[in-house]
């Protein structure tokens, strides 16, 4: 019986929870991306995290024995900084309010990523960072309220971590929208689209699945890309949390780990 990966010629992984959790990879990920690449099939790492550089995330991978080059990985910070691209006048000021891989990411598609607030500031692009500072949060809110256009990489509550479950990007937006009731952030991350089309659009396929853990961002993320999706249970999310998903949030198959790629398919709900 054919394999699922068969029906398809482009997989997408998200990273955290898929294929390592902190510093270690997760158990058959590294093999099971290697058989992948030895049947031809297209492999990208999609990942929310807008901290790293493409570059970094592609090491740390090859740390882990997964072969990886920085053309392979597609982060928030790059999606996000393309759809600013273009919705904002070439050569705008940006408050960037995140890693330095962000703001590189920024200035790549022709904006300045400044980290003081002016009065030509047009737009503010908020990713995740363990230094963000409260000030850097009131200084992004009083931009906003001045006018500027309120993006963020993701929205994801809390990310996985070797300790345990650490804060994500979407508590510190919550944070924010105290200060800002009635603003919401354009989101270059998933669930929303930008993201997936990002890959899409670098790594090509027309058969396109995408794996990740989390049912609110990886798995409603492909449904809202029009991707057919892998839920797996290496993660942060459980089959009990099935129970509770949304429509959008049903995924196309279900598998214990990245070795369902290489397993005749379960359906969801089969």
């Amino acid at each position: 019986m054919n394999a699922l990966v068969d029906a398809y010629d482009l997989v997408g992984f998200d990273l955290d929870g898929v294929i390592y959790i902190g510093d270690d990879a997760v158990p058959h990920a590294p093999e099971t991306i290697a058989e992948l690449r030895r049947r031809g099939t297209r492999v990208g790492f999609v990942t929310n995290n807008a901290q790293r550089s493409p570059q970094v995330v592609a090491d740390h991978l090859k740390s882990l024995g997964i072969d990886a080059c920085y053309e392979d990985i597609v982060t928030s910070a790059q999606a996000t900084a393309r759809i600013m691209s273009e919705a904002l006048p070439h050569g705008c000021e940006v408050l960037a309010l995140g890693s330095q891989a962000m703001s590189e990411e920024l200035s790549l598609v022709g904006l300045i990523p400044v980290h003081k607030r002016s009065s030509n500031t047009q737009a503010i692009c908020v990713g995740y960072h363990p230094e963000l500072r409260w000030e850097d949060l009131n200084q992004g809110c009083f931009a906003v309220q001045d006018g500027a256009v309120w993006y963020a990489c993701n929205d994801d509550l809390n990310r996985p971590t070797s300790q345990g479950t650490a804060i994500g990007m979407g508590g510190i937006i919550k944070a924010m929208s105290q200060a800002l009731p009635g603003h919401s952030p354009i989101m270059g991350g998933k669930p929303a689209h930008p993201l997936l089309e990002e890959t899409a659009t670098r790594l090509g396929g027309t058969r396109r699945l995408f794996v990740g853990d989390r049912l609110d961002t990886d798995i409603e993320g492909a449904f809202n890309a029009g991707w057919d999706s892998l839920f797996v249970l290496s993660g942060s999310h459980t089959l009990a949390d099935l129970e509770t998903a949304t429509k959008s949030q049903e995924p196309t198959y279900v598998g214990e780990d990245l070795r369902a790629l290489l397993e005749p398919p379960r359906r969801f709900g089969a």
